[in-house]
């Protein structure tokens, strides 16, 4: 028998169904500090486009009026409380991205700080899942939009340090202050009192301006005016998510 009599291999005559299953595309979008309208247009049209949304504890439910069409998934994650693994988050990911055609995974704040998206990335590339990263506004910036203080000041702040103590149960806990003219603690709350009392060791004076940003943006925001040495005493009065920002940058223009 001739090549060209010869019957069709099996790999060539395998139906479409067998071939592996064509994966979606993933957003990872940043949502803002939380007011639905501080999330970027390009955030907020694909979100009116996405099939399903995983989201973010801090995540709004007016946010989540953006996208009435989608299926929502919550797979918060929230310090001190009992909350969604990250390997659960990414297999989850993983399995959305084979069922739906646009996946949007919407983050507080921006995805690429201390939003764990380099461990959401390394799962999609894992399985050559294609995304996007849309940015989003930061909970400092936003934050010091809301106490109308800036973060720099000719003179007096020429760097920014942000910063978390905050850690998984696998990594140290040993921690080292940054350096910066000006210093913004992402979940600050439950670590303000320690902060405090290493910067006093380093030798601030008590004095050190503190502005402290609670649910930023949102209707029940609250901030705080205060000075270190105040700050050592902790933040028990404060339970949403906490923002504290320090330096001379952040006295009052009074």
């Amino acid at each position: 028998m001739s090549p060209a009599n010869l019957p069709p291999s099996s790999a060539s005559s395998a139906s479409a169904t067998d071939a592996a299953p064509t994966a979606g595309k993933v957003y990872l979008i940043g949502a803002g500090p939380g007011a639905a309208d501080l999330i970027t247009v390009r955030g907020a049209r694909l979100l009116a486009q996405a099939d399903v949304v995983l989201h973010d504890a801090l995540v709004t439910e007016e946010m989540l009026e953006l996208c009435p069409q989608a299926v929502k998934i919550s797979v918060g994650k929230r310090s001190g409380q009992r909350s969604t693994a990250q390997q659960v988050i990414n297999e989850r990911l993983i399995e959305c991205a084979r069922q739906y055609r646009l996946v949007v995974r919407l983050k507080g704040g921006d995805p690429m700080l201390f939003g764990r998206a380099d461990e959401e990335l390394r799962a999609l590339d894992s399985q050559n899942i294609p995304y996007e990263i849309v940015p989003g506004i930061t909970a400092a910036l936003a934050a010091a939009s809301s106490a109308q203080r800036p973060l720099t000041k000719r003179g007096i702040a020429r760097s920014v340090s942000l910063f978390t103590s905050s850690t998984a149960p696998d990594e140290p806990s040993e921690f080292i202050m940054p350096n910066g003219d000006t210093l913004v603690q992402y979940m600050g709350g439950r670590e303000a009192a320690a902060t405090a009392q290493r910067l006093l060791s380093l030798g601030y004076a008590r004095t050190t301006p503190v502005v402290v940003v609670e649910n930023c943006s949102r209707d029940n925001e609250r901030i705080l005016d205060l000075e270190l040495g105040t700050l050592e005493q902790g933040l028990a009065q404060c339970s949403g998510p906490v923002l504290v920002m320090i330096g001379e940058a952040l006295a009052s223009r009074d």
